[in-house]
């Protein structure tokens, strides 16, 4: 993929051209290196398929767009080649809740 003439990673997808966000179209284990917009990055925590990585740097509170809507905002600095996930990215839509075992999602 391309963005202009620097080039991204074919792992990493672009879903429209002003999202924040990539996403992992492999799993990307911790250590790998991948390129970001001509910028050789190396990923801190693996990223598993489907989730999504930093495009850009992001400012705490900035808006991730994905589709080129906003689907919420960071909740601290996040880097190039970060994965954003609900350890920094809160939606602005929906209550954030966990997947471990024993919580439960329970409308009232």
């Amino acid at each position: 993929m391309t963005s202009g003439s620097l080039h991204t990673d074919a792992r990493l997808i672009l879903l429209a051209p002003e999202d924040n966000c990539l996403i992992a179209a492999a799993r990307l284990e911790a250590g790998a290196t991948v390129e970001i917009e001509g910028e050789r990055v190396t990923l801190a925590k693996t990223i598993d398929l489907g989730h999504k990585v930093a495009r850009r740097a992001l400012a705490q509170d900035e808006k991730v767009l994905r589709y080129g809507a906003p689907i919420g905002h960071v909740t601290g600095p996040v880097a190039r080649g970060e994965h954003l996930h609900t350890h920094n990215l809160e939606s602005d839509y929906l209550p954030t809740y966990t997947h471990d075992a024993g919580h439960a999602f329970v409308s009232h």
